[in-house]
């Protein structure tokens, strides 16, 4: 493992095994961002019915729900690296499959709903396989300006980059946004595959030992260390709020707001624009306030933004939260993902990783119910306001995660827990 001192930060090198794995994260984004904003199009092509539109979306969400702790405890018992490789390997089988069954005119709202499912179900040991396997790539002290590089790279190719492709390859044919993501996961498996690492030393399981209780045993250790579980606390709240918001943010901009289409590109070119700016500071927030204030801020600077965009009926307001928002949310993310790598024992990294991304998918879907109904009974703007409130909840939760103690891992990278104040 390498780092280097930029600016005064502690960083990976680019060069050997995170420089491999960024570049295959990067790539197999930008496939999934094809992927993804072809399958509706594809599905509007074959039924008129927006339920049934809408399952091909929710197949998306329902595996983290049934199968996301699952797959955090087989993470934590595999060779990572090795089932990162093999399940992007699966993955771009499936979808060349599926390319050739749209290509030669095979398609179904059925096959879309199936490859949907399958598709996230293997994401749910692949991420939870990559959060793990991190730590093994990079010095403890680098793994935050790591989990920056890499949440950058990932929003670039996905929210900027990847969107104005898909018109193009659908002049080719409808066939090749499907035919550009399998290419993206066989390439990612072939650079993961090629890393080289040792394997972090694991104690031999218990005798007996079942998945079952190994996700117990995960669980626990998640609710035992007080930051940890504010901080999963919050990041469920802040997930309930986004889902309520994203879920009515059309109707918010084009009915509220009157702007129509080109007010809603505004507001998510605003977003994405301020996710990608949030990559470069969300270090440097670390650094000056500690990984625990920094999520504090986040919150706090978020739940203002949600006030100005539920309260001022401005577009020029929505543009302005909706950065602030992408920014904040791309700090949150950043030292949230990197307390949790650094304070969880390494042989629970998966399980712990897998609760918290449960907890944020059963937010997103929850959230959006909550955010109709309240727009139907409060008006248009209800949605960002009740994100308000649920933003502020969260802030108040994480209070508990500023107290200073010491950590299940105990990192000097002087950002954790060392210098955080009371």
């Amino acid at each position: 493992m390498t780092t280097a001192e930029v600016a005064g930060v502690r960083a990976p090198a680019w060069r050997g095994g995170f420089g491999r794995l960024w570049i295959a994260a990067v790539v197999s984004r930008f496939g999934d961002a094809l992927r993804t904003a072809a399958l509706p199009l594809l599905a509007v092509r074959l039924t008129d019915d927006p339920l049934v539109i809408a399952s091909v979306t929710a197949c998306g969400y329902l595996p983290w729900l049934l199968f996301g702790l699952l797959g955090g405890a087989l993470a934590d018992r595999v060779d990572q690296r090795r089932a990162m490789w093999a399940v992007d390997t699966v993955r771009g089988a499936l979808v060349a499959s599926f390319a050739l069954a749209v290509g030669f005119g095979h398609a179904s709202i059925a096959l879309m709903i199936t490859l949907a499912f399958t598709l996230t179900t293997l994401q749910t040991l692949f991420d939870n396989a990559a959060t793990a396997l991190l730590p093994s790539l990079v010095d403890k002290e680098a793994l935050g300006s790591a989990n920056a590089r890499l949440m950058t790279g990932q929003r670039l190719a996905g929210g900027l980059l990847a969107g104005p492709f898909v018109p193009l390859l659908l002049t080719v044919g409808a066939a090749m946004p499907f035919t550009a993501d399998a290419a993206t996961y066989l390439l990612a498996a072939a650079l993961v595959a090629s890393v080289r690492i040792r394997a972090p030393e694991r104690e031999p399981r218990p005798a007996g030992s079942t998945l079952r209780a190994e996700i117990a045993e995960g669980l626990r250790a998640l609710w035992r260390d007080r930051v940890l579980r504010a901080t999963c606390t919050a990041t469920l709240l802040c997930n309930i709020g986004m889902g309520a918001l994203i879920a009515t943010l059309v109707l918010h901009v084009t009915r509220w707001l009157h702007t129509g289409n080109a007010g809603y590109a505004a507001a998510m070119t605003a977003y994405s624009a301020g996710s990608f700016c949030g990559g470069f500071v969300a270090q440097h927030v670390a650094r000056r306030f500690g990984r625990a204030r920094s999520l504090l801020l986040g919150g706090s600077v978020q739940t203002a933004s949600l006030l100005l965009m539920g309260t001022v009926r401005h577009l020029g307001a929505l543009i302005v939260g909706m950065a602030l928002l992408g920014l904040m949310n791309m700090v949150w993310n950043v030292n949230q993902v990197t307390l949790m790598q650094q304070r969880s024992p390494a042989d629970m990294v998966g399980r712990i990783s897998s609760a918290f991304r449960t907890a944020s998918t059963s937010g997103a879907p929850l959230g959006a119910l909550l955010g109709g109904a309240v727009a139907g009974a409060y008006g248009l703007n209800g949605p960002a306001l009740l994100a308000a409130v649920l933003f502020a909840f969260a802030v108040i939760s994480l209070i508990p995660a500023l107290k200073p103690d010491v950590s299940v891992v105990e990192p000097d990278d002087g950002v954790t827990t060392a210098r955080v104040k009371p």
